[in-house]
């Protein structure tokens, strides 16, 4: 599926800071515990830092103590793609937004919850909205 939303390589450094396009349009890591969401715990929506997508909800947020904000779900099926991720040595599932492909972080099945997913996304791939809605679709 494509992207609803496709711009330039210059366009994208336009829009973005250096550290948030080198993270939703190189995939790159921030540092762990060097995110500013990492620690909020109030209620809200994050949205992709790049098109402005709703993504996740502070309701889905947990602490995993891996040093990255971590999620169980997504907001809504189909607002975050999953993709096979080959590199460093590794093999990892790779989680993009669906509107703009900028690379979120990776999802892994070692979650504390029901669902047993852990979305680890970088906190430079967000920005944050306190007290809109702050549950997810399924309620």
């Amino acid at each position: 599926m494509a992207p609803d939303m496709e711009l330039t390589d210059e366009e994208w450094r336009q829009r973005l800071s250096p550290e948030q396009y080198e993270v939703l349009r190189q995939s790159a890591t921030e540092p762990p515990g060097s995110g500013k969401y990492l620690h909020v715990d109030e209620g809200g929506v994050f949205h992709c830092a790049g098109c402005g997508a709703p993504l996740f909800t502070s309701t889905n947020k947990f602490d995993s103590g891996s040093g990255w904000p971590s999620f169980d779900r997504a907001i809504a099926e189909g607002t975050v793609v999953e993709r096979p991720d080959h590199s460093h040595f590794m093999v990892r599932t790779e989680i993009v937004c669906a509107r703009c492909s900028g690379h979120l972080g990776h999802v892994f099945p070692d979650g504390p919850t029901e669902t047993g997913m852990r979305y680890c996304v970088n906190s430079l791939a967000l920005d944050f909205e306190p007290g809109a809605g702050g549950q997810d679709a399924a309620g």
